[in-house]
């Protein structure tokens, strides 16, 4: 008996049970499905963060204050130690911070330094429209680029407008939209607060993080926001950019020198904490291929019991056609070619279902889930349709032996 009668007997056998045949199949579909699905769920929630990140600027450093001590707080110091001192205030970070910081003495690896101080919640108003900025920020120059935040429209502000203190302002896309609609915002004037601001330029768009909406921000400069709204206390942070990626973490290195020194800094018992953008992108890649495996993993349980189901339906199959066996035996049909015929048609089973799992997963990735848009892993695609296949000959392989192993006589006797 060639191949060709085999894939004939084999095609014969599953046309004459199609609903049980379908049945086998789909859960061979959803198992593939599932698995791609999954994976291309964590793979675009991965991407989506690491965007997120590099919105920032990869050789960025954030320094902000914090409790010093551990004292419940769960303050990690920047060297990374746990804090186990009694709780204080933290001492907090001041413009002459800053400016120490952009010595090259002491800081040859930092490129740029911008104190900010931030408003929340300032009701930005223009003729009859009114929106609350969810983050109006009091800056320098310099942070537009460490911050990775391009003008699409208009220019930034410049040292000029700093030193004299004007009331210039960069509006996010939202802002424009929720004040201005279609009219052109550059040259008007906002009132924040009652205060007058010149709008002077448009930030690109940037989207969504999470919970908070980027695009919901306005940018001016550092005495007009503390002249006007903030008042001129403590810096809520410090944004410091290393003149190179490479060397983000000298930088970061250097910038906590200095600040032990101002801060009287001992023990690592510091009252800042530094976040490095760099390191937090390669946390966060392990952290989400982690996730991403774990996801598949679990998707994975579904094609075990599709294979199940597979050895159930040919146990079935192989019992009812018992006698169909023996009368093939009888007249000379070889046990290779039994076995082979079984053995088809799990794996043609397997094949389809996995094909068609691939085809439902690569249109469920066409559509956002949960707010994430799906990347589609070929690795992933090509693994789960080799699993489907493998768990077809596996969990085949025992009801196609235990076919090809029956004796003619007793086969002919089964009713």
């Amino acid at each position: 008996m060639n191949q060709l009668e085999i894939l004939r007997f084999a095609l014969r056998g599953l046309l004459a049970n199609k609903m049980r045949s379908s049945l086998t199949t789909l859960g061979i579909l959803i198992g593939v499905a599932a698995v791609i699905m999954l994976v291309a769920v964590g793979e675009g929630s991965s991407q989506s963060i690491q965007r997120n990140i590099q919105r920032l600027g990869a050789n960025t450093l954030t320094i902000s204050p914090q409790f010093s001590g551990g004292g419940g707080g769960g303050m990690r110091a920047p060297g990374g130690g746990a804090n186990t001192g009694p709780r204080t205030q933290a001492r907090q970070l001041s413009l002459a911070d800053a400016k120490a910081l952009t010595d090259k003495t002491l800081a040859p690896s930092v490129r740029s330094v911008s104190p900010v101080v931030t408003a929340s919640s300032s009701t930005a108003t223009y003729g009859a429209a009114s929106h609350a900025i969810s983050q109006f920020v009091g800056t320098y120059p310099s942070y537009f680029e460490a911050v990775n935040k391009p003008v699409t429209k208009g220019t930034y502000f410049f040292n000029d407008d700093v030193l004299a203190a004007r009331k210039v302002v960069v509006l996010g896309q939202t802002v424009v939209e929720e004040l201005f609609g279609t009219v052109d915002p550059i040259g008007k004037q906002v009132s924040v607060s009652g205060v007058p601001f010149t709008v002077v330029g448009v930030l690109k768009e940037t989207g969504s993080t999470g919970m908070q909406d980027a695009d919901d921000v306005a940018i001016a400069p550092l005495p007009a926001v503390q002249q006007s709204l903030s008042g001129f206390g403590s810096l809520n942070s410090i944004v410091v950019q290393a003149s190179g990626a490479e060397t983000t973490t000298a930088a970061q290195a250097e910038v906590t020198a200095v600040l032990n020194q101002r801060h009287g800094v001992k023990n690592d018992n510091a009252d800042y904490r530094i976040l490095n953008q760099a390191t937090l992108q390669e946390t966060v890649s392990a952290a989400t291929g982690t996730f991403t495996v774990l996801l598949g993993a679990v998707a994975a349980i579904s094609l075990l019991v599709g294979g199940i189901g597979i050895t159930n339906i040919m146990l079935v199959t192989v019992t009812e056609r018992t006698r169909e066996i023996g009368i093939r035996k009888a007249i000379g049909a070889p046990r290779s070619a039994i076995l082979g015929q079984f053995l088809l048609e799990a794996t043609m089973l397997s094949l389809v279902g996995g094909l068609s799992g691939v085809l439902v997963a690569f249109i469920g990735t066409r559509f956002t889930v949960a707010g994430l848009e799906p990347v589609l892993v070929p690795s992933s695609v090509a693994l789960a349709l080799g699993v489907s296949v493998g768990i077809g000959l596996f969990f085949g392989s025992y009801p196609a032996n235990r076919a090809a192993k029956l004796r003619p006589i007793q086969a002919l006797r089964h009713e």
